[in-house]
């Protein structure tokens, strides 16, 4: 109140978040190097550390001094800068504390001209790792400083796939954060990113001898571009009804948004006090229930255009949902808790304890018998909910244990041989996704291809393969059963990966991946012989 900012004209504006850490990191090193600077030299063997309390004096190996040319210390800010922010390609992700703006962020937002910066300033430096990448793309920030020590190139695949297996379609102007594939209509694809704009695509079906150039100048057939009620309202969440004639958009506005496949508005209305984390259909599309930061699940009656019910059952943000059958739903939130919640009811029939961090993610298996919930912690469990209506205690869960950071994502495999236990995959913060025995708590297989945090999983519609994203820009292919890479591809510089939909119609298929760099990158796997064959690479 002293200071009076409510009369200063930069009160209401934004400062990107992380900017103030990036500006006290440069300030910090632009010290020490004043520091070590002698004449027209600077010294880089002091063997005196840096301290911000205490005068610095140098402590040198006179012989070994070697001076260091402008370009280079312009390189070692730059590389510094690198290492104390982190990865600046932290996607969006949960977070329990509300801002003085009363919003609380599921996954790190990247404001203009910059990434959410990532707080963990010791993380571990990155590893040098053979990204392989297709003929043409760029490499990476993160593989270039893997370069300075490994001077050892890398080179793209033996199996180059047809020019027309990868598409980019260019229409958003901010990073797109969603994407999802209509079940029913074969190539109609939905897209959202930062700035709330919502694209509907319709790809056509490229055959072998077309030109790679087709999809340059392919525009969406729809766009919503005054879909939000404010700029900062980002997309977080897409779902198509079980015959793609309606999807849920979920945004940061706190309102809940249903378009038909034509684009137009079929409900737009808020009833929660804060962001839309999640919104899901039912099986039957009958309702849908969504996740907010105000801790309340909302179930609306989608025929209808009404709210059936309104649940306030968590203690801080829900932050997702899934439904065990058409009556129950699950939710999870910044309270460490797993809610069952019947339609019939005010109160949760069950709820699940154990965890000792928030939440991110729920997920329920094909056949509706088993939920994993996903931690901050990177310690997942699986509930049996298989007769979850008629048990009064909850069996002890299988505990997945292993991976080093937050959980970033999980997807069960869809098609399991009956002889074998069901498969899921997890993705995490550490830059590893692993895959899990769901029955015996078994890990699998580490893939430990990225470089920087794996945001995205999907398995392949039949089960055979499974896809990875992360923020190093990356896309890798793994061979389930031979547990092997088969597949990589790199969308280029800065641009993570945010979101990948992997979906099938009749004997044709499609991934869909959501990109940092405002693009939507199509990939046709009929078109790369490594994912036709399955041979690793």
């Amino acid at each position: 109140m002293e200071s009076c900012l409510e009369r200063s004209h930069h009160m209401k504006k934004h400062i990107p978040r992380g900017e103030l850490v990036e500006l006290l990191s440069k300030a910090l090193l632009y010290t020490e190097v004043e520091a070590h600077w002698k004449g027209d030299s600077l010294s880089n063997n002091c063997k005196t550390g840096f301290s911000l309390l205490e005068p610095h004096v140098c402590s040198l190996d006179v012989s070994a001094t070697v001076p260091l040319a402008p370009t280079a210390i312009s390189s070692a800010l730059a590389d510094h800068s690198l290492k104390a922010n982190g990865d600046v390609g932290v996607k969006r992700k949960s977070s329990t504390p509300s801002t003085e703006e009363g919003r609380v962020e599921k996954r790190p937002r990247k404001d203009v001209g910059d990434k959410s910066i990532s707080m963990d300033v010791d993380a571990p430096a990155l590893k040098s790792k053979d990204v392989r990448s297709t003929p043409g793309s760029q490499q990476s920030s993160s593989d270039s400083n893997a370069k300075k020590t490994n001077p050892k190139r890398h080179t793209p695949p033996a199996d180059v796939p047809h020019p027309s297996a990868v598409r980019l379609l260019q229409a958003h102007n901010s990073e797109v954060f969603v994407a999802a594939w209509n079940p029913s209509t074969p190539g109609q694809l939905i897209s959202g990113s930062r700035d709330a704009v919502v694209n509907f695509w319709n790809i056509p079906n490229i055959q072998d001898d077309d030109s790679p150039t087709i999809h340059a100048s392919l525009r969406p057939s729809i766009t919503l571009s005054d879909l939000a009620s404010t700029s900062q309202a980002d997309l977080t969440s897409l779902d198509w009804n079980h015959d793609g004639s309606l999807v849920a958009i979920g945004s940061y506005d706190s309102i809940l948004r249903i378009c038909t496949a034509a684009g137009k508005i079929y409900l737009s209305e808020s009833r929660h006090k804060g962001p839309i984390f999640a919104g899901k259909f039912s099986r039957t599309g009958q309702w849908l229930v969504t996740a907010s930061l105000d801790g309340s699940s909302c179930v609306w009656d989608v025929k209808n255009k009404r709210v059936h019910r309104h649940f306030r059952i968590h203690d801080g943000c829900c932050l997702d949902v899934d439904w065990l059958d058409e009556s129950t739903f699950a939710s999870c939130g910044a309270d460490r808790l797993v809610h069952i919640v019947s339609l019939n009811g005010t109160q949760p029939i069950q709820t699940l304890k154990g965890h000792s961090s928030e939440l991110n993610s729920i997920k329920c298996n094909p056949s509706r018998t088993q939920l994993v919930s996903c931690p901050d912690d990177g310690t997942a469990r699986i509930w049996s909910i298989a007769d979850i209506h008629n048990q009064k205690s909850i069996a002890p869960p299988i505990i997945l244990e292993g991976h080093r950071q937050c959980i970033t994502s999980v997807d069960w495999c869809p098609n399991t041989v009956s002889s074998q236990n069901e498969l899921l995959a997890t993705a995490s913060f550490d830059m590893t996704a692993r895959l899990w025995d769901s029955k015996t708590g078994e890990c699998l297989k580490v893939f430990s291809d990225h470089l920087k945090h794996v945001y995205a999983l999907r398995f392949s519609p039949d089960g055979l393969q499974l896809a990875s994203g992360g923020g190093d820009g990356s896309l890798h292919i793994y061979d389930v059963h031979d547990k092997k890479k088969i597949w990589s591809w790199f969308s280029g510089e800065k641009s993570g990966v945010f979101e990948i939909d992997w979906r099938q119609w009749d004997n044709k298929s499609l991934i869909a991946l959501a990109l940092e760099r405002r693009v939507v990158a199509i990939i046709d796997p009929s078109k790369v012989p490594a994912l036709r064959s399955g041979h690793s690479i």
